[in-house]
């Protein structure tokens, strides 16, 4: 059994060419995984010495180069520089060589006739697998390679035929994988929508005492139900598609899930779900930061606000989020508290003010911007011993550059992030209406039956 995956790196020309150049400095963040591949080459400490390292339509050792020349040919230097994926065997099934023969078969079916691509096969983890690296750009006609779904089936099926081939298991019932930083982030244990799913409904079995509570359960918590056919699934409003239970945990089959419910069964009764509580810990001059249903423009406090929710504040507070429409939100952390050093630094409390920020920024970028243009038009002009000096100016210049545009897409992402949080708010809020609306329907249904006897 084999599991394939496969995703482009971002980048221009220049990455590669200062990689090639120097690859001892720092990569371009996001694309260490495929740099790495190739460095396997001249540090081939995961590869059995680079026995297990075959490259199509290049030399290995002189892959990047090649791959270089390619898109200089063709002019295509931006965007996707390349294409990085795996194929990833399960324990004990294959040998490194026999994992080896598959992968250079799989490249050479799917990408061999007009990409130049790197095939390693990697040995330090209990799973053997192989990593894929190759062109964006194609050295037979210049286009640049489009994964489509039908690409992706066409990977997979491939990469299964192979597998049959080699009297290797194949999976029966596939389901659509996470995305890549979903998925790291899966591994990290990081909250998820997943993983948040996985916690919800294995609460909702263990508080459960029948089918009808686990499903008022989960109601409760704000998920969509479809408990219908023999796939049960599942989801929150904010996302397009439901999310079958048994790709979540493949134990969990409806069978499953009504024998664990009765097996845990208490004679104490069910316990319902908890939705949502005002951190004990929240400054009472907060509570007002957030209006369920009214836009505000006081985005700093309604930031704080929302950190308190997420637990992030007080430092060391042990309060956790219990809605799962708050939970994911958990994995962004970093970036909301870099958001909000970044108001405080600058004293942004409203949304003018954010504004204001951002045209003085813009301002300054221009300016910068233009100067660095000026500083090429000299260089290209200027003697070749000032042209050192004049580089160094050039290269300050960057520096600064890089800074302002760093904090003007912080600016934006501050904007797009308190529309968010509004709008994640007020789903919490309504889903808290919907449930009071239900619970006072049930005493009313109730209070009919007793009458009715």
């Amino acid at each position: 059994m084999a599991v394939t995956s496969l995703w482009h790196i971002k980048g221009n020309l220049k990455d590669l060419i200062d990689y090639v150049e120097n690859p001892d400095k720092t990569v371009p963040k996001g694309t260490a995984d495929f740099f790495n591949v190739f460095s396997y080459v001249q540090n081939p400490a995961k590869t059995e010495k680079g026995e297990y390292v075959s490259a199509l339509n290049c030399l290995k050792q002189t892959a990047l180069q090649q791959m270089i020349l390619t898109k200089m040919r063709y002019g295509k230097d931006d965007k996707y520089i390349a294409w990085h994926g795996y194929q990833s065997f399960q324990v004990g099934e294959v040998s490194p060589e026999t994992a080896h023969e598959i992968g250079v078969k799989l490249a050479r079916e799917m990408w061999g006739d007009k990409y130049q691509i790197v095939v390693t096969t990697h040995l330090d983890k209990d799973h053997i697998h192989n990593h894929f690296a190759f062109n964006s750009v194609s050295f037979l006609d210049g286009k640049k390679y489009n994964y489509s779904n039908t690409e992706r089936q066409r990977l997979r099926d491939t990469s299964d035929a192979l597998c049959i081939e080699y009297g290797l298991s194949v999976i029966s019932n596939p389901h659509k994988a996470p995305s890549r930083p979903v998925w790291l982030d899966e591994k990290a244990g990081k909250p998820t929508r997943y993983n948040v799913y996985r916690e919800d409904i294995s609460n909702a079995m263990y508080c459960s005492n029948n089918l009808r509570l686990f499903e008022k359960f989960l109601v409760r918590k704000g998920y969509e139900v479809d408990f219908s056919g023999k796939h049960w699934k599942v989801k929150l409003p904010q996302y397009k598609g439901f999310t079958r239970l048994d790709t979540l945990n493949e134990k969990w089959t409806p069978e499953f899930i009504e024998q664990e419910i009765r097996r845990t069964y208490r004679s104490f009764g069910s316990i319902p779900a908890t939705v949502i509580t005002i951190p004990p810990q929240m400054p009472r001059d907060l509570y007002d930061a957030y209006t369920p249903f009214k836009r505000t423009s006081h985005i700093y406090r309604l930031y704080l606000y929302y950190c308190y929710q997420l637990g992030y504040l007080p430092k060391g507070t042990d309060y956790k989020p219990t809605s799962p429409y708050l939970k994911e939100a958990v994995r962004k952390l970093d970036e909301i508290s870099y958001q909000v050093n970044y108001m405080s630094a600058r004293k942004i409390n409203t949304l003018e003010e954010l504004y204001t920020d951002r045209e003085l920024t813009e301002k300054a970028l221009a300016t910068l911007c233009e100067q660095r243009e000026k500083l090429k038009n000299k260089i290209r002009r200027a003697l070749p011993e000032d042209k050192e000096t004049l580089r160094k100016d050039k290269a300050e210049l960057t520096e600064k550059i890089t800074v302002l545009r760093k904090e003007l897409k912080c600016n934006y992402a501050i904007e797009e992030r308190s529309i968010g949080i509004q709008d994640t708010l007020d789903m919490v809020t309504a889903n808290e209406i919907r449930n009071k609306e239900l619970r006072q329907q049930e005493k009313q249904m109730k209070k009919k039956e007793g009458y009715s006897r």
